[in-house]
């Protein structure tokens, strides 16, 4: 025994030094290329990427796309702002561009580099329309973990459904573990150019902070170099908590962290939400951030979330809040959710989902119109004129949840469109391991419940 802790002792330095050095290490040609949204989608566009700390300079070139090579068309040309990403083993250049004065529903192809021998591919993105369009956009709950042997099929199969949405929204826990650039390495393996060809907009989670040298909660040292977003926020929460109008959806995030363990940011982000709202000229309004107004995982309750801003999503008239967190699905309107094929709304529809292969035991709870556990699952939202419709499918293709919010006379009414395909709702051998009988038992009543008020 006391051997093999020597042995231990003398391995524990080197593993631990090995966790430290990159299994995704930049090179001079640029990698993990990001579209992001920073101004007005239907006249701008934001990418970064990254190279080695070498590379100190970044050049973005961008021309009208075309079917021909079109090699003889000069391009524009963008100079990047570059900033170091300091990490143990993992040093990095990121650079950023936002295109400005692009024309609205107009194809582009960019491509970015060093302007000298080190260049990406030349990649397409197509601007907003300036008006209303139907459009369609792709929601994702926690990726987390297995980036690359799990969590990959979850995103290859989202946009193999709609590769024509116009963007990807991520609802928190993106990565698990703060300022490891191997999880950012394994993200950016399983999504590969699809980021640099449909826009991502993203919340962040829990999982995306962490505690300084002071205790002063704080932002992975990846965000900021490595998304874009508009600095529309309160002051000191921006690219965290932001807004996005895209053809007449304003899409907000709020970043629920800082809103639970930080009072004054609870304070700020609630005066700047609170006018989004009122001041809003957009046809609808979606709601993102990591942590639920409803959880449906059990044990889970933001009571002090769910109080402060579900007054204010019914009054301003949300449409959807789009959760991460839980690790399971849930679909419902309120803690009794009503039942029946149309439902005429008050408030907005609270939606949980997970993508990643890390899952938990639901709640259950009286809220669920529909409930899903030990499945990965992506959401395609189509955004129509006075009809919004929600899907929610399992990475292997299969239609799990659905419904129209169709507007009338200024209010919402929710069309059921669930499959009938039975909820899953059987926990794995590994999770039934860790619950006592007890626990066994008071799920399967659960469960036997929850079937019997979504049947009816």
């Amino acid at each position: 025994m006391m051997k093999k802790l020597f042995l231990m002792g003398l391995l524990l330095p080197a593993m631990l030094k090995a966790q430290d050095k990159t299994l995704y290490p930049a090179s001079p040609v640029p990698d993990r290329i990001m579209l992001t949204f920073a101004g007005e989608p239907a006249t701008s566009q934001a990418v970064t990427w990254r190279t080695d700390s070498v590379t100190v300079k970044g050049v973005a070139e961008l021309k009208l796309a075309s079917p021909h090579p079109a090699r003889e068309v000069k391009p524009q040309v963008f100079d990047a702002v570059t900033q170091p990403l300091q990490l143990a083993g993992a040093t990095a250049s990121y650079h950023t561009v936002n295109f400005t004065n692009l024309q609205p529903a107009t194809q582009y192809m960019y491509r970015v580099g060093d302007g000298a021998q080190n260049w990406s591919e030349w990649i397409h993105f197509t601007t907003a329309e300036k008006g209303f369009k139907p459009f369609s956009f792709i929601y994702m709950g926690d990726a987390q973990n297995d980036h690359k042997s799990l969590w990959s099929r979850a995103i290859r199969a989202a946009y193999a459904k709609d590769p024509q949405a116009r963007f990807m929204l991520h609802a928190g826990d993106l990565i698990n573990r703060t300022n490891v650039d191997n999880e950012w390495g394994e993200w950016f393996y399983a999504g590969s150019w699809i980021y640099s060809m449909m826009p991502t907009i993203a919340t962040p989670g829990n999982h995306e902070y962490y505690r300084d040298e002071n205790r002063t909660l704080t932002i992975t040292k990846h965000w900021r170099p490595m998304f874009a977003f508009p600095e529309n926020g309160p002051h000191g929460l921006e690219e965290r908590a932001y807004y996005v109008d895209y053809q007449q959806l304003r899409v907000i995030s709020i970043c629920s962290q800082s809103f639970l363990l930080n009072p004054a940011d609870s304070v700020s982000q609630m005066a700047w939400l609170e006018d989004l709202l009122k001041n809003n000229p957009n046809r609808w309004t979606v709601v993102t951030m990591h942590h639920p107004v409803f959880s449906s995982k059990e044990g889970r309750d933001n009571k002090s979330l769910r109080d402060a801003l579900r007054p204010m999503f019914e009054k301003y008239k949300v449409d959807l809040v789009l959760t991460g967190h839980d690790h399971t699905y849930g679909r419902g309107i309120g803690e009794q959710s009503a039942r029946g094929k149309k439902i005429k709304l008050k408030g907005p529809v609270y939606l949980t989902s997970v993508s990643g292969p890390k899952q938990y035991v639901p709640a259950l709870d009286g809220w669920q119109q529909r409930a899903g556990a030990n499945t990965q699952f992506y959401q395609i939202v189509n955004v129509g004129e006075n009809t919004l419709r929600y899907q929610s499918f399992t990475i292997t293709g299969e239609l799990y949840d659905a419904f129209d919010l169709e507007r009338k006379k200024g209010a919402n009414v929710l069309v059921d469109k669930a499959p009938a395909m039975k909820e899953l709702l059987d926990l794995p051998p590994s999770y039934t391991e860790e619950l006592t009988a007890e626990q066994q038992e008071t799920y399967r009543k659960k469960v036997i419940e929850h079937q019997q008020k979504t049947s009816e």
